[in-house]
């Protein structure tokens, strides 16, 4: 029954993350779902602990997101995102930093044409 219970959990979570994306700009809608996508496409079978910690993180994200976006936010601050605390790099391996800095160009990059952001499929762990 636990079984059942968590894949119910992680699909309606996967699919809030989807609706809370259609808030978003385009290109920044784009590069969220693929990278949602991925993310939950490299936890599929993960550890009971991982699970855990991944699904929690995620809802805060959803949540987060969806706060951001509601119209009356959106008029007083116009910002979406959250800083990232500087203590939490300490926790991340090599790996997730290569992927963060990766996120952090594909975001930053100061162009007018949105399809010069890279928002392929590609996986960040096959460089």
């Amino acid at each position: 029954m636990f079984a059942a219970d968590h894949v119910l959990r992680v699909r309606m979570l996967y699919k809030l993350i989807f609706r809370v994306h259609r808030a978003l700009p385009a290109e920044l809608r784009i590069l969220g779902d693929n990278y949602a996508r991925d993310e939950f496409k490299r936890h599929k079978n993960c550890n009971p602990h991982e699970a855990s910690i991944f699904l929690h993180e995620w809802t805060n994200y959803a949540i987060n997101l969806a706060k951001q976006t509601k119209p009356l936010h959106q008029a007083k601050k116009k910002t979406v995102g959250k800083y990232l605390d500087p203590k939490m790099l300490d926790y991340m391996t090599d790996e997730q930093l290569v992927q963060l800095y990766e996120l952090h160009k594909a975001t930053s990059l100061q162009s007018d044409d949105p399809d010069q952001i890279n928002v392929s499929d590609k996986n960040i762990n096959d460089r």
